[in-house]
């Protein structure tokens, strides 16, 4: 599992994680995409925003591994913002290639590609 230095680990201020310490030793938990509901609690939200934001600073608009980045939160983005960057796609491994789609992304979060904002 490729372990992304520099990414940060959790939203601060929160339990909302960002990053595995380690790899599952049964194995990475499988990526599904899932529906944001309009009534989500405001914090989650934020984090939503605040994964997006660090997803952008640190791969931008190329391919990235999924590696040591959160199951549950990519899963919130996956299927919109985040697809998958290559054809067949194993959504239940850490070595699977993802990427940014950015009109999506600026539509979804625009406040996560100002300038300074992680």
């Amino acid at each position: 599992m490729l372990k992304h230095r520099g990414f940060p680990g959790r939203l601060p201020g929160t339990d909302f994680q960002f990053t595995l310490r380690r790899a599952n030793p049964k194995g990475a938990t499988e990526l599904r995409p899932r529906e944001r509901f309009r009534d989500r609690r405001p914090a989650d939200r934020a984090a939503d925003a605040a994964f997006m934001a660090a997803l952008w600073a640190h791969f931008g608009e190329e391919p990235f591994e999924r590696g040591n980045l959160d199951a549950g939160r990519l899963s919130w983005l996956l299927g919109r913002e985040v697809v998958p960057a290559t054809d067949p796609w194993d959504p239940a491994s850490y070595d699977a290639l993802l990427r940014i789609d950015p009109g999506v992304a600026r539509t979804s979060f625009p406040d996560a590609f100002e300038t300074g904002a992680t």
